[in-house]
C-alpha cells in the first residue's frame, strides 16, 4: 500500500471526517434524527444495518433508525480510523466500533433473539464526498465480528442521568 503525501490540507480533511463520524455517533445516540439526516448525501447507501435493508437511501435509513431506536438506549463508540483519499473530494475509512443497543420497551433485537439487547463489536466502512467544502457520508457498511447478548435478567439501565447538551458545539444564535 502506498503512502499518500501528508499535507496540511489533508490533515484538515482528516479532522473534518473524524468530526463527521463523531457527530454521527452523538446524533444517533441522542435521537436527533433531522440533524443526523443532514450528514448524508441524498444518494447515500447502507449495508448491514438492522434499521434499514441493504441498499436503503438516507431517508429510509433515518426512518428505520428512528422507528427502531427511539425507545432504545444506544451507545456508539468509533475509534482507530484508517482514512484513505480517492481524490480531492472523496475518501474512504474503516472505523473500529462498539455499540450497545438495549430496548427499553420489551422488544427483542433481531441480532440477539430472546434478549433485551446486545453489545456489538466490529467495523464501519464509510465512503465520503465533499461538496462545496463540506464532507458528507456517501455510503455506510456495518459488519459485526462479535455480538454479546444482554439477557432479560440483567437489571434495567439507569437512564435518569444528566443529558448531553443537544447543541453544545452547534451553531449559536445571536
Amino acid at each position: 500500500m502506498s503512502q499518500e503525501e501528508i499535507t496540511a490540507e489533508r490533515l484538515v480533511d482528516r479532522e473534518k471526517i473524524k468530526t463527521l463520524k463523531a457527530q454521527y455517533c452523538r446524533l444517533l445516540d441522542t435521537k436527533q434524527w433531522k440533524p443526523l439526516r443532514g450528514l448524508f448525501l441524498d444518494e447515500a447507501t447502507f449495508e448491514g444495518f438492522g434499521s434499514a435493508p441493504t441498499g436503503s437511501t438516507a431517508d429510509a435509513f433515518i426512518a428505520g433508525a428512528s422507528a427502531r431506536l427511539q425507545e432504545a438506549l444506544t451507545v456508539h463508540h468509533c475509534h482507530m480510523a484508517e482514512i484513505a483519499f480517492d481524490g480531492p473530494d472523496r475518501a474512504r475509512a474503516v472505523w473500529a466500533m462498539i455499540d450497545v443497543v438495549q430496548f427499553l420497551d420489551g422488544r427483542e433485537p433481531v441480532e440477539a433473539p430472546g434478549h433485551r439487547g446486545f453489545t456489538g463489536f466490529g467495523h464501519y466502512e464509510d465512503a465520503y464526498r465533499r461538496i462545496e467544502g463540506i464532507w458528507y457520508f456517501a455510503s455506510k457498511r456495518l459488519s459485526r465480528i462479535r455480538i454479546d447478548p444482554i439477557p432479560n435478567s440483567q437489571p434495567a439501565p439507569f437512564t435518569n442521568r444528566l443529558k448531553v447538551h443537544r447543541d453544545w458545539v452547534g451553531p449559536k444564535d445571536g
